[in-house]
Formats: structure tokens, sequence, C-alpha cells
């Protein structure tokens, strides 16, 4: 039985708090808010205790083996830091960190301390983006040459209008669709040019829109939107390839649909659809990362692939910011125009 410690009693705490209280192996010992009347509802609501701070906790809570990090991506160095030195074993929400020397820092920081970080990638544990990555490994649609998802809904609100403040949540491409990157190169591996178009001042406005073309090393080409600009919340992903498509729609009631294309005319074929299972996503995410924790074996989402999946969404900011491609890997520091 695992000890956690939730850091944040916002809207992802609250999910990660949730989920701790549903499994055998873990019990949640304590919340930690900076606002603690926020902390003690959930903490009341949970059945824990509440704390201001993290250091107040851990002088409290007799034992903790592991700290549930849901704060702004500013925090959560810090917190990873603070749980690493005292051996605790760290699950973090996704980005990382706002930079890559903040990422590295922390991936070796607790690799320093032998204790493991785990990072909240959730979308490699919803079932209907699990299934599409099968439908491609098994070669059903054979080889995918196009790409396209969908991500979004309304401007996001949180303590303190973090979102609003870019420098810190780095907007939808660096806080959000930065799932689908990760997604993206779960499936077709890395990414060898990035080139992203933006609202300006999306932050400003309260309306955003990006959209982000990837090139894959495997010849693949992926466009990614994203948008804080519409009402509801919904996902969307096209897979192409040379012998069907992939498609999904979270608005829809049958959210995937694998239609092969019929060789004989110049219709796409028989449309399949297929339901997956009804499971919450980030109850299995947490639990994954604990029963890493106990058994010792590797997650399906490592820290070095939260690394890379920051790595594109810096990048597709600062082809933003110039206008340019945006080559990554051993010339990353290589600029090109669009072809």
């Amino acid at each position: 039985m695992l000890n956690v410690l939730l850091i944040g009693a916002g809207t992802m705490g609250s999910v990660h708090g949730e989920a701790y209280t549903k499994m055998e192996n873990a019990v949640l010992t304590g919340i930690v808010d900076k606002n603690l009347e926020k902390a003690k509802v959930l903490a009341e609501k949970l059945k824990t205790k509440a704390f201001q701070t993290y250091e107040e906790a851990i002088e409290v809570v007799e034992k903790v083996d592991v700290v549930s990090i849901c704060v702004p991506t500013a925090f959560h160095k810090p917190y990873t830091k603070k749980a690493a030195d005292h051996g605790i074993h760290v699950i973090c929400e996704k980005p990382l960190a706002r930079n890559l020397e903040d990422a590295r820092e922390m991936i070796n920081y607790c690799q320093e301390k032998n204790v493991k970080l785990f990072v909240g990638h959730v979308v490699r544990f919803f079932p209907e983006y699990v299934q599409a990555k099968n439908i491609v490994k098994e070669g059903k649609i054979g080889n995918v040459a196009v790409v396209r998802t969908s991500r979004g809904g309304g401007f996001p609100k949180a303590s303190d209008d973090w979102y609003a403040d870019y420098e810190k949540s780095g907007g939808l491409v660096l806080d959000m669709i930065i799932h689908d990157f990760d997604f993206l190169r779960w499936c077709f591996g890395e990414v060898d040019r990035v080139y992203a178009k933006s609202i300006k001042d999306g932050n400003k406005k309260r309306i955003d829109y990006s959209l982000v073309t990837l090139r894959f090393k495997s010849g693949v080409i992926a466009h990614v939107e994203g948008t804080w600009a519409h009402q509801g919340f919904t996902t969307k992903f096209e897979f192409a390839g040379e012998k069907g498509i992939i498609d999904h729609d979270s608005s829809k009631s049958v959210p995937v649909v694998f239609e092969g294309r019929n060789k004989t005319t110049a219709g796409g074929g028989v449309a399949v659809p297929e339901s997956p299972l009804k499971h919450n996503p980030y109850f299995t995410e947490i639990q994954h990362f604990i029963n890493c924790i106990e058994t010792g074996k590797d997650p399906i989402v490592s820290a070095e692939d939260a690394y890379k999946a920051m790595e594109i969404a810096l990048n597709a900011l600062k082809s933003i910011e110039t206008g340019r491609a945006i080559v990554i890997g051993e010339n990353q520091k290589e600029e090109a125009q669009i072809r």
C-alpha cells in the first residue's frame, strides 16, 4: 500500500484525488494547496487531511511514498525536487516544465535521488487512441501518409488566471495539444520538422487557435489543430493510409470508425464502427504509475517521452514566433523556410 500526498486542489487535483480513493493499493494521506479553504473542501469530500504547505504535510503525515503534482506548470520543478529530496516518487501532470532546461533538471534530479518520475500524458490511456494505434501497428490501413488531429473547447479558467499568462503556461500549444504531439510520436516516431501558425495575442483576446504541421522522420505528415475558441470540449483524429482510414470524433456516439478502401469503386468502402471500453483513462493512467512503482516495471509513457513532447511543442511556439519551419534533432539550430 502506497501513501500519496496530493499537491493542488484544482480540477486535476480533484481528478487525481478521486482516482486514489478508488485504488486498493494506494491511500490518499493529504492534500496541499496554498488556498487552504479549497484544500479543506476537497479533503472533506475525499476523507483526508488538508494542508497549506508541503512542509507542513510532510511534518504531520507519518509516511509519504508518492506525491501527485497538480499545480500550474511553473511549480512543477520545485515540488518535484522537494519530493525527491525526501526520497518520494513523483507523478506530475503535463507539461513536465515550461522549458527544456527545467525538464532535464527534473529528470536528472530524480535519477540522482533514485526516485521515479512519471508524467501525466493521459491520451496514451484513452481507449480510442490506443485502439487507433493498434490498428496502425497491425497494418490494417497500410502505410499512413497523412494524419489530422483536433483538440479543444473554450478558453480555460483557473486560479490566478494562469492559463492566460503564456509566459507561464505556454498557451494551448504547450498545455493542451502537447497531448497530440506525444500521441503521434508514440505512433510514428521522431519528428523531423515543425511549422506552426497561431492567432496573435490569443491570451489577451481570450480566444485562441493554433495549427501545427509535423513532418516525421518516417515520412508521415500530421496536421495538429488546437482551439480555445469553441464551446464544449471535443477531440478528433483521422489517419489516412493506403488501405483505409481511421476516424474519431468524441462528439459522436460511436467515437472510432475504421473504413477500408474499396479498390473496385470510387466509393469509400464499408464503415465498421468499433466502440472502445468505457474506462476512466485518468484512473487507468494513475493506477498504472502506482503499479510501476510497486513492481519496478517501465511505464507506458516515460519522463523522456514527456521531454520529447515538450521539445515538439516548444519548437512549434518558436515557429509561430519566427514564421519559419523549425528542424528538430541534430540540426536543432537550423531554421528552414517551409517548402
